[in-house]
């Protein structure tokens, strides 16, 4: 580990580094234990560089966005995690094209695209993720998703920098090209189209709206947790299995959507954990549905 923080202090200020730096404080979950090294770089190069000197350092490395959609386990992560935030959050417009990268939350963009008169991400409003992730995973509400406006991607894959099309990234369900074989999205383009910003921003509000109303926004959680089986919706399951309240510590299947898992307070990864796997054993006996989790489980007990 000295080695790869002497050569991590070689591409990058100290400030940039944190050693044993609990994870709870870089997920929305609010879960998980430390992580020997996070590095926050700015700008793709110095990502590039650190996943390089983890490499020739022999440690382990893993990258991530905000959080949103993770539970890092109490036992924390052994090697380097790679947070791109605000470092690489740039937004732009040329014509009705939307470029960003990686970094920047995803509501942030939706309101940068409102601001410039530009439609097609309002969807993406009240999503608690970041774009790299989002793009991965697709990220989709409401009757929207990324893919759909979605000219082409920068992803580091296989150690070298690529421009992918929408048709190349694969898109798909809460899945892409870089998320099934370990890419990294470091930018995107969208092609959005004009309207009036004020309409633009009526339709946000009243997404917003129907997300205040319907999910458990006061408390820690990683979103939804399952999938949508198809034909099915996890949450309608999880209710009709008499799942909703039940609880494992301080995680909770929410009172006002099942399909969330919450933190009411001190829960711990494991706990977490405990109860997804609770809610898929209920919920496939009942129905013989096995739901799949969305959300992405990194570290060790």
């Amino acid at each position: 580990m000295k080695t790869l923080l002497e050569k991590l202090c070689g591409i990058a200020r100290r400030d940039q580094i944190l050693e044993g730096e609990p994870m709870a404080r870089h997920t929305t979950f609010r879960v998980g234990g430390p992580a020997d090294v996070l590095f926050m770089p700015e700008g793709a190069d110095q990502l590039i560089a650190a996943l390089e000197a983890a490499r020739s350092a022999g440690v382990p490395a893993y990258v991530i966005g905000n959080g949103s959609n993770l539970i890092v386990r109490d036992g924390g992560v052994r090697g380097l995690v790679i947070a791109i935030g605000e470092g690489m959050s740039e937004i732009a417009r040329c014509g009705d094209t939307l470029e960003a990268q990686a970094g920047a939350a995803l509501a942030r963009v939706a309101a940068f695209a409102q601001s410039e008169g530009l439609a097609g991400l309002e969807f993406a409003s009240g999503i608690p993720g970041t774009l790299g992730g989002g793009c991965a995973m697709n990220a989709g509400a409401y009757g929207g998703q990324l893919s759909d406006v979605l000219i082409d991607a920068r992803v580091l894959t296989g150690g070298a920098v690529r421009t992918l099309s929408r048709e190349d990234m694969q898109m798909g369900y809460r899945t892409s090209l870089p998320l099934r074989t370990g890419g990294i999205v470091l930018s995107a383009r969208f092609a959005l189209t004009p309207d009036a910003p004020e309409a633009i921003a009526a339709r946000m509000r009243e997404l917003n709206a129907r997300r205040r109303d319907k999910q458990p926004l006061n408390l820690p959680s990683a979103g939804s947790t399952f999938k949508r089986p198809e034909g099915h919706f996890a949450g309608a399951l999880i209710e009709q299995a008499g799942l909703k309240g039940l609880s494992v510590g301080g995680a909770q299947v929410s009172q006002k959507h099942a399909g969330f898992i919450v933190n009411t307070g001190g829960a711990t990864a494991s706990d977490v954990l405990a109860l997804i796997a609770e809610v898929q054993d209920a919920v496939q006996a009942r129905s013989g549905i096995r739901l799949e989790t969305e959300v992405r489980v990194l570290g060790e007990d």
